[in-house]
């Protein structure tokens, strides 16, 4: 009777991570491709690296978004697979991949953005954006289908009780396959948690330092931007990473399995795994629309949509202040009836 109990509150949580699974995949499509959208003038990106990062994140979130319904189907199944072992391994390492690269990208964000702040209340002259900042991009997309290999080369389906589940399995060899799962998975916590978050961490402290020498109301709004962009991202992987060094510790014979660990991957783990997975339905809101200049631009974008009487919408631009960043700057519809006069609305240091 308890056992009955139990698989029915394990299929009736599956069944809730596939609705959010869906859901997630919805949102997350409609809000990476109106970042996407609201970047269209390759102006924006090829001269600033916030603005590249800000779109190379919407592209692998987006492509990240995609397998969700992948996994969506999976978890409602109880796990099984039907899609055969060449889109296990396609899927899985493109989730793997974009799972890197998106954390790679948040973390490059927070070091530039920093680097815009410090370079702006100093006086300081930057450069133009060059090909370092694409350089950087290029190295994070290397990085992130470096580390997501195993996935590529091990993830295949396996059939247990007659069901086909599609897992990373590494061969056999002398009973060593769980200390190399064990590393593996001690890669994908320091790689893709312990040592972005230290660097998202430092460099948003650092950013803080920087304007207790502003207003109030400026400090009071950075304050408010790094917290929500830190507690976001600890909260959305915290549980994931948690179970993860947990299942790290018993593979290298560290403590022992137990009943409890059983549970929590039963039951804790695929919602962990989902809310993981819902950081890139967050990212577009937390690092496009927090920002000024974007919330204008959906507000035009919006307003075009919504009035008869517009007939054209300017994209997105960019003016170099001297002495600080190259800022982005939203310029609204010209309305038929009204004289073409085009109002700029200067947005500030970008945060």
């Amino acid at each position: 009777m308890d056992l009955d109990i139990a698989s029915d509150g394990a299929a009736v949580v599956r069944i809730i991570i596939s609705v959010i699974y869906s859901l997630v995949c919805a949102l997350g499509l409609v809000g990476n491709l109106l970042v996407l959208y609201l970047m269209k003038s390759k102006r924006v990106w090829k001269k600033s690296s916030i603005n590249l990062f800000v779109t190379s994140l919407a592209v692998t979130d987006f492509q990240f978004v995609l397998t969700l319904p992948f996994w969506a189907v999976e978890n409602a199944l109880d796990f099984t697979w039907l899609f055969g072992k060449a889109m296990c391994k396609i899927v899985s390492y493109v989730t793997a991949m974009n799972m890197y690269a998106s954390v790679f990208f948040l973390t490059a964000m927070s070091v530039a953005r920093y680097w815009s702040l410090a370079s702006a209340l100093k006086g300081r002259r930057r450069r133009p954006l060059g090909c370092s900042a694409r350089g950087v991009a290029a190295v994070v997309w290397f990085a992130a289908a470096s580390a997501a290999l195993p996935h590529a080369v091990f993830s295949t389906t396996f059939t247990v009780s007659n069901e086909d589940l599609c897992l990373v399995k590494i061969p056999e060899s002398n009973g060593t396959t769980q200390f190399w799962l064990g590393l593996y998975h001690s890669q994908k916590v320091l790689l893709g948690f312990v040592l972005p978050l230290a660097v998202i961490t430092s460099c948003y402290l650092l950013l803080l330092r920087f304007v207790n020498t502003s207003s109030a109301k400026r400090r009071a709004e950075v304050t408010k931007s790094v917290t929500i962009v830190v507690l976001s991202f600890f909260l959305c992987w915290l549980p994931n990473q948690a179970l993860t060094v947990w299942g790290i510790l018993i593979k290298l014979n560290v403590v022992p399995f137990t009943y409890g660990y059983y549970t929590a991957q039963v039951y804790a783990f695929p919602v962990s795994v989902c809310l993981a997975h819902s950081n890139s339905c967050l990212n577009p809101i937390l690092y496009c629309l927090m920002r000024r200049e974007f919330r204008k631009a959906l507000r035009t974008l919006l307003w075009r949509w919504t009035s008869p009487t517009l007939t054209a919408i300017r994209p997105l631009t960019h003016s170099e202040r001297p002495g600080g960043d190259q800022l982005g700057g939203v310029l609204v519809p010209v309305q038929v009836p009204e004289p073409p006069a085009v109002v700029f609305y200067p947005p500030g240091v970008v945060m």
